[in-house]
C-alpha cells in the first residue's frame, strides 16, 4: 500500500470499536512527548482524551489529545510543522471550526491519533476534560457510553461523521452535568 493508498483508507475508515487496551495510556504518552519535544515551549498543556482515556471502555483504537494553545491563531500557525511531522488535516473541516482545529495521525491505512487544539482554558477545553473526568469516575455512565456507541457503531458502520453526530447529544448532556 503507497502512502496516499494507506492515508485514503485512513480518511474512509470504518468504524469498528476494540475492548479496552492497555497499551493506550502509553501510546498517549509517547506521541505527547514527541509533540512537546516537537514544539517546546508550543503548548500550555497536553491531555489525554476521549474513549482511549477511560480505562475499560471499549473505542475506535484512535489515541484523542487534547493540546492546549494559547489562541487560536497559534492552532492554526502549527498546522504546515503539524503536517511536516506526520499529521494530516482538512483544511475545509478546519476552516468550519470556530473554537478548535482538528488533525490526524495515521499508519498502514488505519487512523492513529487526532490531535485538538484548543484554547488551553477555553470552554471546549473544560468541556472535553468533563467528558472525560466524568466517564472516568462513574463506571455506570461509562456503561451507557459503551452501549450507545455499540449501537451507533452498527447503525453508521461505514459513517464516522453521522457515528460521531449521534453521540453529540449524550455527550453534551455528560457536560452540562458533570
Amino acid at each position: 500500500m503507497t502512502e496516499e493508498e494507506s492515508l485514503l483508507a485512513a480518511i474512509y475508515e470504518d468504524v469498528e470499536l476494540h475492548s479496552y487496551d492497555d497499551s493506550w495510556p502509553q501510546a498517549f504518552e509517547v506521541e505527547r512527548d514527541r509533540l512537546l519535544s516537537l514544539f517546546p515551549g508550543t503548548f500550555i498543556d497536553v491531555q489525554h482524551i476521549g474513549s482511549t482515556a477511560v480505562p475499560g471502555l471499549s473505542a475506535k483504537p484512535v489515541i484523542d489529545i487534547l493540546a492546549g494553545v494559547q489562541s487560536i491563531t497559534v492552532a492554526e500557525r502549527l498546522a504546515l510543522p503539524l503536517c511536516q511531522s506526520g499529521y494530516t488535516t482538512s483544511a475545509e473541516f478546519n476552516e468550519s471550526l470556530s473554537d478548535r482545529k482538528w488533525f490526524m495521525r495515521w499508519a498502514n491505512g488505519h487512523r492513529t491519533h487526532h490531535l485538538h487544539l484548543v484554547v488551553h482554558g477555553s470552554p471546549v477545553w473544560h468541556a472535553r476534560l468533563r467528558f472525560r473526568n466524568a466517564l472516568r469516575s462513574s463506571p455506570e455512565l461509562a456503561a451507557k457510553y459503551a452501549a450507545l456507541k455499540t449501537q451507533l457503531a452498527a447503525t453508521h458502520p461505514n459513517d464516522r461523521e453521522a457515528y460521531t453526530d449521534a453521540k453529540a447529544e449524550f455527550v453534551r448532556a455528560i457536560v452540562r452535568g458533570a
